[in-house]
């Protein structure tokens, strides 16, 4: 016989809410996945071609004549890989909830994909600063007004990204927080 006041499933209640917290770490997977893919994409097909080129001279803009937009599209696709591949393991978290080891081991990954992503949507957030506003200091001009649908293209890939980024914030503490509630 149960003592008064003890709760009669505890334990279920702790499994449920753990499930319930993978399934939300499962569509913040899926969420980031959708971020890095159209980052990547965007950034990696933007170009354009002012309509005042010359045969003799083309002005034209695309993402990969700067490093780090190559960077940055290499960084997304990279984590969106990881992020693919980490989707049978979270679905395996959903039906196993006790799984410590695993989920140690995505904390740790995630925490790694977190700063290869920051690294290379801050490092781009720079450049199209740079893009939009110049530096009169260093004589560089800003090529925004020239270069709009580029500007824009890469501004928006910008926007994935750094989603991606406060989802990953969101998933380490989150797969934590079921960590020490599993030990």
């Amino acid at each position: 016989m149960k003592p008064e006041g003890e709760p009669i499933h505890q334990e279920s209640k702790e499994v449920g809410v753990s499930g319930g917290i993978s399934i939300l770490e499962l569509i913040l997977r899926i969420i980031a996945i959708i971020g890095t893919l159209g980052s990547a994409v965007a950034m990696g097909t933007t170009d354009q071609t002012l309509p005042f080129s010359t045969q003799a001279l083309i002005f034209q803009a695309q993402y990969d004549d700067i490093p780090t937009f190559r960077f940055f599209v290499i960084a997304n696709a990279v984590v969106c890989g990881y992020l693919a591949i980490s989707l049978p393991m979270a679905i395996y978290h959903i039906i196993r909830t006790g799984a410590a080891k695993t989920r140690a081991l995505l904390i740790l990954l995630d925490t790694a994909m977190l700063a290869v992503l920051t690294a290379g949507a801050s490092s781009a957030a720079a450049i199209v600063y740079l893009a939009h506003k110049g530096n009169a200091s260093a004589n560089w001009l800003a090529i925004c007004q020239q270069y709009n649908n580029f500007c824009k293209r890469i501004t928006g890939s910008l926007i994935g990204s750094f989603g991606a980024v406060f989802v990953f914030v969101l998933l380490v503490p989150l797969s934590g927080l079921v960590l020490c509630r599993l030990r």
